[in-house]
């Protein structure tokens, strides 16, 4: 989720298509109390009545009015763009964002968790995407989306820089693709300008239009997307680069948006549209599968509770997903360590620098200082001298 002059370029890692009308698997298997998680978890059914409700800002949101990226530069922010009517039978978050085709006309849509407390573990929300605005002319390069995001890049390549975009749907196209697309990206860092992205993404062509449950799940290295129940993708590198990693370095918000791409595509007067959230759900350290999360927000809906936030009285237990075992080659040839000093506590180490320690060549995932090679996930084993 950065600026409209993104473009996207590499492997694209197509996923099947996901065309279904979503909505949740009934089951009762599931009490409030299960529904909480052994870790701490964040629901949300949005039941609020307006972004100034006490209740929505004491529950951690923000309704953004401040200026800038992402978008059409110039364009406004609104908190009154921020809602909560009731859509098909259910109290919802609305966003709502507008354009006449000129910068000052244009104005955008997000709300946040204010609090960069979200980490490993699982993200979901039910999210109605929509095809057309409301009103007005169609065809505007809107993008529509669900993502989490820590601190903004204090540098290119901030090694600290965390990104997921579990969607990014654009209705109209975008980034120089027409027609319907979906993505998914997991980020590790980027330069603006001239842009160099170092990222891994998915992404479903086709509409998208109606209720959709869209789930990202954190563990292990791996960061998977579903639509569904359908995962449509399993994220760990950079595609274009498979040193960088794109699994999540720091904590991060939750947040949802609804901006203009650009305003080449708008034709005629004022265009409006809308993306609808009717809930939002986090389990901290835990592979949520999609059965079961359909279970929990079912079971919270039945006992008529609107929000829970248990992720400091839940404790920091650890992840209920053990990462897969790598089992090594029968035989390692040698490394070439060549050319690589030894480790140095205080020497600051970049993404891609090698090192020597205990006999084995060491290339480190990520910016780092002070992390022993062999004892954290900042550093991966490059075989023996």
């Amino acid at each position: 989720m950065k600026t409209a002059s993104r473009v996207r370029t590499g492997a694209l890692a197509a996923a099947a298509l996901v065309t279904a009308a979503g909505g949740l698997l009934v089951t009762t298997n599931a009490s409030a109390e299960t529904a909480a998680g052994p870790c701490g978890v964040l629901f949300d059914d949005f039941n609020y009545a307006s972004s100034a409700d006490a209740a929505f800002t004491g529950h951690g949101w923000t309704a953004r009015s401040n200026a800038g990226g992402p978008g059409v530069p110039g364009a406004s922010w609104s908190a009154a763009n921020i809602t909560f009517p009731t859509v098909d039978g259910q109290k919802v978050a609305q966003l709502q964002a507008s354009t006449d085709g000129t910068a000052a006309g244009t104005t955008h849509a997000e709300f946040l968790q204010n609090q960069l407390r979200f980490f490993e573990g699982t993200y979901a929300a039910r999210i109605k995407f929509s095809d057309a605005p409301v009103s007005g002319p169609d065809g505007d390069h809107i993008n529509e989306t669900f993502f989490a995001i820590g601190p903004a890049q204090r540098y290119d390549y901030d090694p600290l820089y965390s990104e997921l975009d579990f969607s990014e749907y654009l209705p109209n196209g975008g980034w120089g693709v027409t027609g319907s697309i979906n993505y998914q990206t997991s980020w590790n860092g980027y330069k603006e300008d001239p842009w160099d992205p170092y990222n891994a993404h998915s992404q479903q062509t086709g509409s998208l239009a109606g209720w959709h449950t869209v789930v990202g799940q954190v563990a292990g290295g791996h960061v998977k997307y579903f639509i569904d129940g359908v995962q449509v993708g399993d994220h760990t590198v950079s595609e274009k680069d498979a040193s960088w990693t794109v699994y999540p370095r720091a904590a991060m918000s939750i947040n949802f948006n609804l901006w203009f791409i650009d305003l080449a595509a708008h034709n005629g007067g004022r265009a409006t549209y809308q993306e609808h959230v009717d809930w939002v759900y986090y389990a901290k350290n835990e592979s949520v599968s999609p059965a079961d999360l359909s279970s929990r927000t079912t079971a919270y809906r039945s006992a008529g509770t609107v929000h829970q936030d248990t992720l400091t009285t839940g404790g920091g237990c650890s992840p209920s997903t053990t990462p897969p075992a790598t089992q090594p080659p029968t035989t390692q040839p040698p490394a070439s360590c060549a050319g690589a000093s030894p480790w140095a506590w205080g020497t600051v180490y970049l993404g891609g620098d090698r090192a020597t320690h205990n006999g084995h060549l060491w290339q480190a995932n990520w910016w780092t200082q002070g992390s022993e090679p062999g004892l954290t996930a900042q550093w991966r084993d490059l075989g023996t001298c």
